[in-house]
């Protein structure tokens, strides 16, 4: 039986003055536990209505889906909830290319950014203080465990462009180099911006190149590419450049 002890801790997970007190992490379903338990992150705890994980015995609590329910944030539990325990922050190796996010808001969009990370064998990724907390259940789920395999940093982009002079850092803009006809630097640093006001004004201003992914439609009312897509395509053509 889940406690009430439990409960409040499990849903005050939820939020990331919470997660950075405990220490502690959501993951819901059964591919997203599964990829964890097999990952290097340590189990706390997992909840499950059904025994079909490899974990520790000590570390299971069998519920009802009732219960589940009452831990749950999504609006249809799925078989299981588990929590493990956050890692402390590794600082990035800076081998091959890093991408770096400023001020990603859409949980959304970070999880499917991580995604992209991990299938284009990005492994670094930073991210600047006030993009959303990479351990956001939304962000956790919509990683689908990619988040397991990617090196997630938080620090100002200011301090990580300073930390490595002279590596050509490039930042998305309307005005920048066709991203088709530039050569992308196969060591370097890639920033997205903002989803609505894009990269800030001083960290504009430690860039060395400005990139932009034309656009083929004609017309002007055409909204911009969302940040994820964005990310696809570069980080596409990123790997295109770099093997033919």
């Amino acid at each position: 039986m889940v406690s009430k002890s439990q409960i409040k801790l499990i849903t005050g997970l939820a939020q990331k003055k919470n997660r950075t007190k405990y220490g502690l992490f959501i993951v819901e379903g059964i591919k997203g536990i599964s990829e964890f338990l097999n990952s290097h992150l340590e189990l706390d705890t997992l909840f499950t209505t059904q025994q079909i994980f490899r974990a520790p015995s000590a570390k299971t609590q069998e519920i009802t889906e009732a219960e589940l329910k009452k831990l749950s944030a999504l609006t249809t539990p799925q078989t299981a909830l588990a929590i493990f325990k956050i890692l402390g922050p590794t600082a990035p190796s800076f081998s091959g290319l890093t991408l770096a996010l400023d001020g990603i808001r859409d949980p959304g969009n970070l999880g499917t950014i991580i995604r992209l990370c991990d299938w284009f064998g990005i492994e670094d990724l930073v991210c600047s203080p006030d993009t959303v907390d990479c351990y956001n259940p939304k962000v956790v789920q919509a990683s689908m465990g990619s988040i397991t395999r990617v090196n997630i940093s938080y620090m100002p982009l200011h301090t990580l462009i300073s930390s490595v002079g002279g590596v050509p850092v490039l930042g998305t803009f309307l005005e920048g180099e066709n991203v088709y006809t530039t050569k992308i630097p196969s060591n370097g640093i890639m920033i997205m911006g903002n989803e609505a006001n894009g990269i800030s004004e001083d960290v504009e201003k430690m860039l060395t190149r400005k990139i932009n992914i034309p656009q083929f439609g004609n017309s002007s009312k055409t909204e911009s590419l969302n940040v994820a897509t964005a990310t696809a395509v570069l980080l596409s053509e990123f790997r295109r450049q770099e093997n033919y």
